[in-house]
């Protein structure tokens, strides 16, 4: 994870040099609301 202005950046820790996904901070701070509700649990 990167703050970026505009915006944060997202890699996966296992692939360093892969894509990274680009959210703005209000998306990114939704994402982490879900994950602390438990709601991207697999089942």
């Amino acid at each position: 994870m990167a703050g970026l202005i505009g915006g944060v950046a997202i890699r996966d820790s296992k692939d360093p040099g892969g894509g990274r996904l680009r959210v703005s901070g209000d998306q990114f701070g939704c994402l982490l609301d879900r994950i602390k509700a438990g709601a991207l649990d697999r089942p």
